[in-house]
């Protein structure tokens, strides 16, 4: 029966090879949808894996979110550095990473930070940061700057060589800093998140990069700006000054300095809680801070927020890719009903030889398995081939991986759907085969 049918759909090659075509398609684009889908949940929810809380101005949860994990978007106008030493001393925080944000380096997100997010970031389940290539951040290199995997393979860089960056998110540089040129010092591994796609330099030369546009014009009436034989009058004002700088700085040395460059200004900072359970409470208490206008987020939620907000793409998406499954087997019933007229002859030979109407409605069911079964495969390879093609493209452009298993217990659900859904749709020309095989018996009406 099968190589009957075999050979009964190669005598009909083009119309089933339409057929085919179009359930691939549909398979494709089905499958191809949910690993979609899958990538970006997973690159996202990689991407922040290893921090309890998002600390950043007031701001919607997403957007935060957005902006300092993955660089889209920004912050506002951001937060003082003495609500970062606060919340870094509070007692219930392990670590803190500032964040500074702002500048894109040919349409890449640069990141101010320190040594401490390479110590502290964790993706992919609790993987930390490694090198490629070179060093991290160091407290003594101003001007270097680490760069993620996809960065570094896209323009080709390896450490020693010199970069600028502009001023600008995204594709957008206004400001060209060819003024503050940065060293590469390192080379990230990949990771298949958002971090393959940053710039990481310090906090000391990322404010160096503003601090000649931030500077604000000398005053000629500034007593500051005058000569010293000008002011002479304000020596008692000066040595007064002078006591308190000293008294000062010796303060200052009794305490032991965590940081070798302090900003005015960050744009968040990433918190590591010592006992999880914590993690609500010291929300409350950034939420509240009266000195600042903080929001503290967690990303987990941030990203059930972000689910529902693109649920309903996700949902529209899924019911196009089953209407085209729907529309794949409708074709492949109009294919095998709108033939039977002219193979009339053909079950009548059948029946001349011993064919049972039985045997001739298995014939159609069968045909329809072989449809059915090729377009499965031949989807399957469509989409492995079109993974191969824009996975690089997703993960330079977007951050996303969408890898090449595509046979994951979900799949497999799905092509066992696709496949009895194809035999019960042939039943409905099988059923009239059966039914013209009894009225017609070995007569033939041309």
């Amino acid at each position: 029966m099968l190589g009957f049918s075999l050979r009964s759909l190669w005598n009909r090659r083009f119309v089933a090879g339409l057929t085919v075509l179009a359930i691939s398609l549909s398979v494709a684009l089905i499958l191809g949808v949910e690993r979609l889908r899958d990538g970006a949940r997973d690159s996202f929810a990689n991407s922040a894996s290893g921090i309890d809380l998002i600390v950043a101005p007031r701001g919607d949860p997403v957007q935060i979110l957005m902006a300092t994990v993955f660089g889209v978007g920004g912050t506002g106008t951001g937060m003082t550095w003495d609500s970062f030493e606060w919340l870094e001393d509070r007692p219930e925080v392990a670590w803190a990473v500032p964040i500074q944000m702002g500048d894109n380096h040919r349409g890449y997100p640069v990141i101010g930070t320190d040594a401490s997010y390479f110590e502290h970031f964790r993706h992919s389940g609790g993987q930390p940061l490694t090198l490629a290539a070179g060093t991290i951040l160091t407290s003594d290199g101003a001007d270097a700057a680490v760069v993620g995997a996809e960065v570094a393979a896209r323009f080709n860089y390896a450490p020693g060589a010199v970069i600028v960056n502009a001023h600008g998110s995204g594709e957008v540089s206004f400001d060209l800093h060819d003024d503050a040129p940065f060293t590469i010092s390192g080379v990230l591994a990949p990771t298949g998140t958002a971090v393959d796609r940053m710039v990481f330099v310090t906090l000391e030369g990322f404010d160096a990069l503003h601090a000649e546009e931030d500077a604000p014009a000398a005053d000629p009436l500034d007593p500051a700006a005058m000569p010293a034989d000008d002011h002479d009058d304000h020596d008692d004002h000066d040595d007064h000054d002078g006591h308190d700088a000293h008294e000062d700085h010796g303060a200052h040395e009794g305490t032991e300095a965590k940081h070798s460059h302090e900003p005015d200004r960050i744009n968040a900072v990433y918190v590591g809680l010592i006992d999880r359970t914590n993690v609500l409470g010291l929300q409350r208490a950034v939420n509240e801070r009266p000195s600042d206008a903080l929001s503290a987020v967690l990303p987990a939620v941030a990203l059930a927020e972000l689910w529902g907000i693109t649920g309903t793409a996700e949902r529209a998406m899924r019911l196009m890719a089953w209407a085209v499954a729907l529309a794949g087997m409708i074709g492949m019933v109009v294919m095998l009903s709108a033939t039977l007229d002219t193979r009339r002859r053909e079950f009548a030979i059948l029946r001349s030889v011993g064919a049972t109407p039985t045997r001739i409605f298995a014939l159609i069911v069968a045909e329809a398995a072989i449809l059915t079964a090729a377009g499965l495969i031949l989807g399957l390879v469509l989409l492995t081939v079109a993974t191969f093609v824009t996975d690089p493209i997703l993960s330079a452009r977007f951050g996303l991986r969408l890898g090449l298993n595509v046979f994951g217990a979900r799949e497999m659900a799905t092509l066992f759907v696709i496949f009895w859904a194809g035999l019960l749709a042939s039943l409905i020309p099988a059923v009239r085969v059966y039914r013209m095989t009894l009225a017609d018996g070995l007569s033939v009406r041309l």
